[in-house]
């Protein structure tokens, strides 16, 4: 686990480089980020060649912690979990849940700190001390010293370290070649800068690999003790055309559900994919960005999260993929659109024409809306029956009005009560991001639905 006092650390950074390194020994590495965040999983797959996959108590619940990781991690030699926040931080208001210190003692995982030791010298030791024996539970077993402006400074970092008895596994300076650029929501995707990306990941590995004890760290991370838990197996209670009818009485073979992808749409979680694909549908990807019509014989749409304020006139211009979009939804076919799908969906976007699925105008907004919710399905859609409860996050600064239709998504619950989305047809559209490993009647359903 690569934790660290407070976000701006370098956990990214080490996590991603670690990553790289170990995979460039020749180990099957797999890669985790605790929370909801979907851009640094993108970094991790390009370090390892494996899907990037989050941990998040609270969408999923403490009790499928163990059972996700055991599912990434099967086959692999090594994983790696890049923290989220200090290492100490969660759910606002709900103590350590969700934080990187619970997933740890959840996992039985040892812990690196990536401490930010630009302006400290013997101050770092009574920082690290601080961390490590706050909570007995969590396991330190090491630092990694980030930022260290030179030799001298180094030695001053070591010898204060050797009073708190926690070993340095490695010290990072400061270079150029791994910074990764960032704009309102964080860094960029990966999908939007594939070369550059490439380069940041492989100069981050060489970073890690020249500083820090490979082998140490590898030692630390075999000291873990074994974890009893079963794999989460996607569709465990699996349904599709192969188990017999379909819902309705429909004899058909497998649906498709194009998922939109490209540098637009970049936010996902891997499960996802693996939950509609075990529930019965064949998964095909598209680029709204450049195609032209939705996949052959597509039977439902996913759009998840991702930039499309960023690339709104090239959405925009896509005029014959709009117009597909829109007769889809005309004619019920089942849509499930999230936060950057919304906006796809909405009437315009900062001006410019988009689908025209749903009667609203979205547009950039001044301030960002970030944190997790509680909500209820206060409708029947192709997601959700009414009543369904679910965890989900909100991270977007754009703002749609109106911001729920007649027929709402959501009920939100945390942190205050209002509507959002809408339900239409065959469109659920709101800006909740949700993990459907929480509930995978989301995914069954929505399949169901598709084959119908």
């Amino acid at each position: 686990m690569i934790a660290a006092p407070s976000s701006g650390s370098g956990k990214t950074t080490v996590a991603t480089g670690l990553m790289a390194a170990f995979a460039a020994s020749g180990l099957a590495v797999s890669p985790h980020k605790v929370g909801p965040d979907y851009i640094d999983p993108g970094y991790h797959s390009l370090a390892t060649g494996r899907p990037g996959r989050n941990l998040d108590a609270y969408l999923c619940g403490t009790e499928l912690m163990a059972p996700l990781f055991a599912h990434g991690a099967a086959g692999c030699d090594v994983a790696v979990v890049e923290g989220v926040m200090g290492m100490y931080d969660g759910a606002s208001g709900a103590g350590e849940l969700a934080s990187t210190a619970q997933l740890a003692k959840l996992l039985r995982a040892p812990v690196v700190l990536v401490v930010d030791a630009s302006s400290q010298s013997r101050s770092v030791a009574a920082l690290v001390h601080g961390f490590v024996s706050w909570d007995p539970e969590v396991r330190v077993g090491g630092v990694i010293l980030n930022k260290v402006a030179s030799d001298r400074h180094e030695e001053l970092l070591r010898q204060a370290l050797e009073e708190v008895g926690v070993p340095v596994l490695g010290v990072v300076r400061r270079r150029a070649a791994v910074a990764t650029p960032s704009r309102h929501l964080g860094l960029v995707p990966v999908a939007e800068r594939a070369a550059e990306a490439v380069a940041s990941v492989a100069a981050m590995g060489e970073l890690v690999r020249q500083g820090c004890d490979l082998e140490g760290l590898l030692a630390l991370a075999r000291s873990a003790p074994p974890l009893d838990s079963p794999a989460w197996s996607a569709g465990g209670e699996s349904w599709g055309p192969g188990a017999g009818a379909l819902p309705g009485g429909a004899e058909r073979g497998r649906p498709v559900v194009a998922v939109a992808g490209g540098p637009a749409f970049t936010f996902s979680y891997a499960e996802h994919v693996e939950l509609l694909t075990a529930y019965g549908a064949d998964v095909v990807a598209f680029d709204p960005l450049r195609d032209e019509r939705l996949p052959e014989g597509t039977s439902g749409v996913v759009i998840g999260g991702g930039f499309p304020e960023v690339y709104a006139p090239e959405l925009s211009a896509n005029e014959s993929l709009r117009k597909v979009v829109e007769a889809f939804a005309r004619d019920g076919g089942p849509v499930a659109a999230e936060c950057a799908g919304l906006l796809y969906l909405a009437r315009s976007l900062d001006g410019r024409p988009m689908c025209g699925v749903l009667e609203a105008d979205a547009r950039m907004g001044e301030r960002l809306t970030l944190g997790y919710r509680e909500a209820v399905a206060v409708a029947d859609s192709c997601l959700a029956a009414t009543g369904t409860r679910l965890r989900g996050h909100e991270f977007h600064r754009t703002v749609i009005e109106p911001g729920a239709g007649p027929t709402p998504a959501w009920g939100m619950h945390r942190p205050e009560r209002r509507v959002e989305g809408f339900v239409q047809r065959g469109v659920h559209a709101s800006y909740l991001h949700t993990h459907w490993a929480a509930d995978p009647g989301v995914a069954r359903r929505f399949v169901a639905q598709c084959a119908r």
